[in-house]
């Protein structure tokens, strides 16, 4: 078997996002063109994007694929909340890449099965491995590391369906050990609040985004178990974070946030987007 035969297909792109590659390529290089960021005062270590079809959110994703535009990394790990219901809480592939519209990204198998034992050793947790999941959540980041990084790189794709503290500490902090002696991005996948009229929408996305700002990760789980602040993927921000913090991150930057009423008009129920980047200063 090649290390490529065994593709995950993609479930959503032509309805998530673009299915012409070459359309897709210009697509997010408009996004990326479009994105004004700050100086960075450090180096890069994770980002956080949402994860709503491009036409919702992809210039707020644009905002943190940006800060990393140009570069190159030996590996990628994206953690991405899982919506469909699952008796675990910790979720991979079982496939060798993920298939986009812009090629196939294979999966760092090796590194994968190094998480999966040490999760086992170091918190007696289990990472499922599935075939032909249909989440979109982690997926839908994969074209803008495509076309933002520069150079081959491999996966490490984890879904989540926990907020619980512990289990998310011990991800994040068991993946910066694997992955130490790799160049690595670590990617958090999220929407914020959902449904809600943009007024209050804002109030709980600011709530939430103070979190990511003070790099807390108890913060951004109690605000979603709260209330005081919704993230679909609080878990996958919460573990990123915490990966970050062991890679000596010490500073975190909210990039830009929208609403769905910027794409549809209707400000009486909105999903809310958010971009940031956790940074290790100079």
């Amino acid at each position: 078997m090649s290390a490529l035969s065994d593709v995950r297909p993609s479930p959503i792109a032509g309805r998530w996002y673009e299915n012409n590659p070459t359309r897709l390529a210009r697509q997010i290089d408009t996004y990326l063109d479009y994105a004004v960021i700050p100086p960075l005062p450090g180096e890069v270590i994770g980002l956080v994007a949402p994860h709503a079809g491009h036409r919702y959110s992809g210039l707020t994703a644009a905002h943190a694929f940006k800060t990393v535009q140009g570069n190159s990394y030996d590996l990628v790990v994206v953690i991405a909340p899982y919506h469909d219901l699952y008796p675990g809480s910790l979720i991979t592939t079982a496939h060798q890449a993920y298939g986009t519209p812009l090629g196939p990204i294979p999966v760092h198998g090796e590194c994968l099965s190094h998480l999966e034992m040490a999760l086992k050793t170091s918190g007696g947790l289990t990472l499922n491995r599935l075939f032909r999941d249909t989440e979109h959540s982690l997926e839908i980041e994969l074209p803008f590391l495509q076309r933002s990084l520069i150079g081959k790189f491999s996966l490490l794709p984890v879904m989540v369906r926990s907020r619980d503290a512990m289990e998310m500490r011990t991800l994040g902090e068991t993946i910066a050990d694997v992955t130490k002696d790799l160049k690595t991005l670590l990617v958090a996948s999220s929407d914020l609040s959902h449904f809600f009229p943009e007024s209050q929408a804002l109030l709980l996305d600011g709530f939430l985004e103070k979190q990511v700002e003070k790099l807390s990760p108890e913060g951004v789980l109690n605000a979603d178990i709260t209330g005081k602040g919704y993230a679909c993927g609080a878990g996958a921000i919460s573990a990123v974070m915490w990966a970050s913090l062991k890679r000596q991150a010490n500073k975190a930057i909210i990039l830009h946030h929208s609403t769905s009423a910027d794409e549809t008009g209707d400000r009486s129920s909105v999903v809310g987007y958010a971009s940031a980047v956790f940074v290790k200063t100079e």
